[in-house]
Parts: structure tokens; sequence; C-alpha cells
């Protein structure tokens, strides 16, 4: 779920699925999804490119 958004360097705070208290910050987000969708509390879908380091993520979609 997206926390917050910032518009300036495109990152992103998402909270993953089935986690009430574990945050990842300053996820890098798809240049492709307008700033206007990054709305806080949108579902997101994240990819991992490394299973041992979760800054190494993008977020390719918002929804919901």
């Amino acid at each position: 779920m997206l926390r917050s958004f910032s518009s300036g360097d495109y990152t992103a705070t998402v909270q993953l699925a089935g986690s009430y208290k574990v945050y990842l910050e300053d996820v890098a987000v798809a240049r492709n999804l307008p700033s206007v969708e990054m709305i806080t509390g949108r579902k997101t879908a994240v990819l991992f490119f490394d299973e041992h380091n979760l800054k190494e993520a993008v977020v390719i979609a918002v929804y919901g």
C-alpha cells in the first residue's frame, strides 16, 4: 500500500501486504506512472530485483 510519494525524486514509501509495521522507504517508482495516480492508500505492485536487498525494488503499478 502506498504510504507516501515524492514527485521530486520519484520515490515512494510502501507498506508490504500483511505487514502492519514494516515500511520500505525511498523505493523507486516507474516513470511511466503519472504522479497524479500516486495517492496515499492505493495498492501498489512492487517488483523486487534482489530478494536479499529490499532497496533493489521498483513500484510498477498502482491500483484500487
